[in-house]
């Protein structure tokens, strides 16, 4: 069962720009991710060079984290990015990252997000 500072912790790293070490420190070596129904992808290691590669073509800002839960084994943290793509363009994702926890790690996350609402800013 996540600890609400574990939480914290994992949104600290997340809204300073460490995503990769965020998936490092608080995924289990066998996690997946999921986005809205897609198929799952999964162990840590493909995780984190997924995260590389994104953070390779993009520049990705996370806004302050305004609100998430904590029941159990579980968390739900509403993510809001600011993603520049390679043409410049700037897209607002809002998305909800719901997670099960297992050994004080992440060993299942599924991201929900209505992909037509990803905004382009001039």
């Amino acid at each position: 069962m996540p600890d609400r500072a574990v939480v914290l912790d994992l949104i600290a790293h997340v809204e300073a720009g460490k995503y990769v070490e965020a998936i490092e420190r608080f995924y289990t070596e066998d996690a997946t991710m999921q986005e809205n129904l897609g198929a799952p992808r999964g162990g840590r290691d493909a995780l984190v060079a997924a995260e590389r590669t994104a953070l390779e073509r993009n520049r990705i800002l996370a806004r302050k984290v305004n609100w998430y839960l904590v029941d159990g084994d579980r968390s739900v943290i509403n993510w809001v990015f600011e993603i520049t793509g390679p043409d410049g363009k700037t897209r607002v994702m809002d998305e909800l990252a719901c997670q099960d926890w297992e050994g004080g790690r992440i060993r299942r996350e599924r991201f929900c997000y209505d992909p037509a609402s990803i905004a382009e800013r001039a």
